[in-house]
């Protein structure tokens, strides 16, 4: 076998027909059709990023058009000689230096560096001068432009004007009384560039005149009259000038080409070579390719393979790794059953890589480069088919051994069939033993159960298999590696209808050994089908909790989101309390100053009574003003009417208020929401807000002994002012502490301890333990007048 047989047989050649079908210009399809693997590493490399660089900047700009790109080597050499080119040939040369300034142009549109094309668009040479002259001067392959120079220009004006000159001159000749019987038309015709008129036979002698033609009966001669001859002299003398101004005009043209012709060779060629790496990547595209990971180390990881010559319905992607667990891979399973095709896809992909082509894999697959990649794969029939005698495998298979290599990637279909079973699997066996010694990567397809044992116990040695469907009788072309294939021989008979004594008689048949193997084969494959659909199911259950953790977390952002939400409200609320506070505080002092100037007055007394009672209402109204939760009434609460919806309500158990949002279902509960939150609540745990009035009342704050506040956890508010009179220094200390921790959840700021003047024992204490709570403490001070003086200790909180 060749190398080139080698490629064919595993259809690389249909490959690059389509590759060939995406090209723009016939030098990109002569290369696509020639193009060969590579097998240098670097090479291979290089080819690679080049596909995958033209790849990403076509995906953003689109591929450069090559239309009009032609090879004008052989007529620039031969202007480069001398040789004056036709405008035919000029205008092909001008669409070529279009095509290469183009493409000049279209990459000029981004400045991302393509560091593996860049040396080739570099060497695209336009000459924008060259490619304008062309244009300016020749019109068609047939015409060339007045404008192509002042002199062919004039010579034409003066045609033109000899023209009409001769054409009135005969005008008023063929419409004279004198002429018009001798005339067979009433016409002005030309005959060899001459102008002449139609004259009937008879009268030829009437017009004196040079005879130029005659019609084919004879019966017209065209005759150009003696008083237009000099004339007519006169044109052809401007017409053989015009032909000698043209011929100037072209060899101009052409010596100016010929100047240009090796930048010219060197731009179509890298013009060509570019079209050819644009259309590996239309490629890529139309089979939905990926960008492979290139090595030398013999490593082939093929994930979700697709062999590109079956319909995109039809196959069936196939996983293959070869060289990095073990270097060996033999594949059995029944026919039809996709085993060639799963040989032909490792093969074919490598060859495709090694073309610097794109794979239809998916991402992360890894491709090597090999010296050699030699196939014996029957002949050249579809991939479904293997037609191939004994002799026919032996015969391939010697040249393959001629070749390979540690460097090679060997695939070898239906080794050792053909001849003898006994016979056929021992030769396989030595024939793998033998291209393993020399370290080549070997896939083999066999249907012989000793290869299959030889797999089990051979390191570096792979069972492979081609899932098969007892049940519908089909193969799902899927690729198990790891397990060895069944024949499944005895099933498929049984299920086409062959009797069961006829099956049972071939079961004895067949050896114990075999059996036995058969059977262990049968067990792994029914183990492998269950914990395929335990693994299905785990992974099913697992993306469902992974969708309920995604909820939930999702819920508690939105909880936290709302909780958030609802402190800043209740922060914003806490401090207008704080400015209200301050501002009714600020009013009391100014009432005290007030009450100290006319404390010798006789109403003193009155006024000072007052002043209390005042203080006392404004003190208990800011009281109410700072419970943040409605008391729980009274547990004999009973409601004054029956709810109904849009009615505000106050949840007992929660003390939150709420609104009535449904009527009451089947149990009698109604259904409320509070803030953010939709309850069933039964009507005993509802309380009736009726006015507004009523909404505002608060209960007041349990008092602690000897007047002063204590803090009611429930409701999370404090008093501010504490009596400790009468305990002990031990009991002080403990009130004390608790007073300020109740305090600090409540949000107070500034605090009054009554402690009394006395020995100074409780000062002393209040004072001590003051200072040690500097975490929560700002600063404390004795009392001025009107505040208690030296019997209180005022305490500022942070």
């Amino acid at each position: 076998m060749t190398k080139r047989d080698h490629t064919s047989s595993l259809e690389l050649n249909k490959i690059l027909e389509q590759l060939a079908a995406l090209c723009g210009c016939e030098a990109s399809r002569e290369a696509a059709i020639a193009l060969h693997p590579v097998h240098d590493y670097k090479e291979a490399c290089d080819l690679m990023q080049r596909t995958a660089e033209a790849d990403g900047f076509a995906t953003r700009y689109g591929s450069p058009s090559v239309n009009g790109l032609s090879d004008c080597g052989s007529m620039m050499a031969r202007a480069a000689r001398g040789a004056r080119l036709s405008p035919g040939e000029l205008l092909r040369i001008a669409r070529c230096l279009k095509v290469i300034r183009n493409m000049g142009d279209w990459r000029r549109q981004s400045a991302d560096p393509l560091p593996a094309l860049d040396p080739l668009f570099e060497v695209l040479s336009p000459n924008k001068g060259l490619e304008d002259d062309i244009n300016a001067a020749i019109l068609s392959e047939d015409e060339i432009a007045d404008r192509a120079s002042p002199a062919l220009a004039d010579i034409r004006r003066k045609i033109v004007k000899e023209s009409l000159g001769i054409r009135e001159q005969l005008d008023k000749m063929i419409r004279s009384p004198q002429y018009a019987k001798f005339l067979q038309e009433q016409l002005v015709t030309q005959r060899d560039g001459r102008f002449v008129v139609p004259v009937k036979a008879e009268y030829k002698n009437e017009i004196k005149g040079l005879v130029h033609d005659t019609s084919g009966t004879g019966a017209t001669y065209f005759i150009e009259p003696m008083s237009v001859v000099e004339a007519n002299n006169a044109i052809r003398e401007l017409q053989i000038k015009e032909r000698q101004e043209i011929d100037r005009i072209l060899s101009e043209l052409s010596e100016q080409a010929g100047y240009f012709a090796e930048p010219m060779a060197d731009g179509y060629a890298a013009a060509a070579e570019l079209d050819l790496y644009f259309a590996k990547s239309r490629l890529g595209g139309k089979m939905r390719a990926t960008l492979p990971a290139l090595s030398n180390d013999g490593t082939i990881i093929l994930k979700k393979a697709r062999h590109p010559l079956i319909p995109a319905d039809k196959i069936v992607p196939v996983d293959v790794t070869l060289g990095v667990d073990f270097d060996t891979l033999v594949i059995t399973g029944p026919n039809t059953g996709g085993k060639t095709v799963a040989l032909k896809t490792l093969g074919l992909m490598t060859l495709m890589a090694q073309c610097g082509l794109l794979l239809p894999v998916a991402e992360g697959s890894r491709v090597s480069v090999f010296r050699h990649v030699l196939a014996d794969i029957g002949d050249e029939q579809s991939i479904e088919q293997s037609l191939s005698t004994f002799s026919g495998h032996m015969a391939n298979l010697v040249s393959i051994l001629e070749l390979a290599d540690d460097q090679s990637l060997v695939l070898l279909d239906e080794l050792g069939s053909g001849t003898d079973p006994i016979e056929g699997a021992a030769l396989a066996v030595s024939v793998i033993e033998e291209l393993r010694r020399r370290g080549v990567r070997l896939a083999a397809t066999t249907h012989y159960s000793e290869l299959k044992m030889y797999a089990l116990q051979t390191e570096g040695v792979e069972n492979g298999s081609c899932e098969f469907n007892v049940e519908t009788l089909s193969p799902t072309y899927r690729l198990l590696v790891g397990v060895p294939g069944r024949s499944n021989a005895f099933a498929i008979s049984s299920r086409l209808g062959l009797p069961d004594d006829i099956i049972d008689r071939a079961r004895d048949l067949v050896s114990s050994d075999n059996t036995r193997f058969e059977d262990v084969v049968s067990t792994l494959e029914d183990t492998r089908q269950g914990l395929e659909k335990e693994y299905a199911e785990a992974d099913r259950l697992r993306r469902e909790a992974e969708t309920m953790l995604a909820q939930a977390k999702l819920a508690r952002q939105e909880a936290k989101q709302q909780a958030e939400k609802e402190l800043e409200q209740a922060r914003r609320q806490a401090q207008t309390l704080v400015e209200r506070t301050k501002s009714q505080t600020d009013i009391l002092v100014n009432e005290l100053e007030e009450l100290k100037k006319q404390k010798d007055k006789a109403d003193f007394s009155q006024k000072t009574a007052a002043a209390s009672a005042a203080y006392n209402a404004r003190i208990n109204k800011l009281r109410d003003e700072a419970d943040p939760v409605a008391k729980r009434a009274d547990e004999n609460y009973t409601l004054p009417r029956e709810l109904k919806v849009g009615d505000t309500v106050i949840i007992a158990e929660l003390g939150a208020r709420g609104t009535i949002i449904s009527i009451p279902d089947s149990d009698g509960n109604y259904m409320v929401q509070a803030g953010i939150i939709k309850t069933k609540v039964a009507p005993s745990g509802l309380r009736l807000v009726e006015d507004k009035k009523k909404q505002q009342k608060k209960p007041a704050i349990p008092q602690t002994r000897k007047g002063g506040a204590r803090v009611d956890k429930s409701i999370r508010s404090a008093a501010a002012e504490l009596d400790l009179r009468g305990m002990t220094s031990d009991e002080a200390v403990m009130e004390l502490d608790k007073f300020i921790n109740d305090a600090v959840l409540a949000g107070l700021k500034t605090l009054v301890v009554i402690h009394g003047k006395g020995t100074g024992v409780l000062r002393s204490a209040v004072t001590d333990r003051l200072r040690r709570l500097k975490k929560v403490v700002r600063s404390h001070r004795p009392g001025v007048y009107g505040e208690g003086e030296d019997g209180v200790t005022v305490v500022e909180l942070y």
